[in-house]
């Protein structure tokens, strides 16, 4: 298994404050969003999962592996559940990756964010956000946290100012047969017809 610490470009015993700089640079550079659209999206997207894991292996797993004088390296990357439940999303399992997320005891930031990732897949998007949001708020250090909330909060206006824009002088099908039928009504007041099948 790969050493988080080469994948972060970080020296052992890096502090936690390196390893969350380092972590910033790399998700910004390679974070999904930057390749949408791209052919390079499926390596980016490989190499974010990997970046993850480090991070979240080196900030919250490492410490207790060091501690116990475990010498199996680092079997969190395969071996993890968040790990599989991002395999699942990634797959579009979604039904499976909710499951083995249920299952999972404690409720941190990771598993918000997943569980809001999941909500996004089927199109319940406020329940996506409220569970994004929640993670940002539990780790508000984690770029592909707040990235994936930026971009939520950037569709649902860009959403919101198409719909505004579509109110204005636009005109849909309902406001031509209106027309129509009006137009119709005051020929046939004055002894013509404009639609002879009314």
């Amino acid at each position: 298994m790969k050493d988080p610490y080469k994948i972060l470009g970080l020296n052992k015993g890096a502090s936690k404050e390196e390893i969350r700089e380092a972590y910033r640079k790399l998700a910004r550079k390679y974070h999904p969003d930057q390749y949408a659209n791209n052919p390079l999206s499926d390596l980016a997207e490989e190499k974010m999962k990997e970046i993850n894991w480090a991070y979240n292996y080196l900030m919250n797993e490492a410490p207790d592996r060091e501690r116990g004088g475990g010498s199996n390296g680092y079997q969190y990357y395969s071996d993890s559940k968040y790990y599989q439940v991002r395999d699942l999303i990634n797959r579009n399992r979604l039904m499976e990756a909710e499951r083995i997320l249920d299952n999972i005891g404690s409720r941190d930031a990771e598993w918000f964010f997943l569980k809001g990732i999941i909500y996004m897949r089927r199109g319940w998007y406020d329940q996506g956000y409220q569970h994004i949001s929640r993670a940002v708020e539990m780790d508000p250090g984690n770029e592909e946290y707040r990235a994936a909330l930026r971009n939520m909060a950037y569709q649902a206006s860009s959403y919101r100012r198409a719909g505004r824009e579509m109110e204005g002088d636009s005109c849909d099908a309902c406001d031509v047969c209106t027309c129509l039928l009006c137009s119709d009504c005051c020929c046939e007041c004055m002894g013509g017809d404009l639609i002879s099948c009314c």
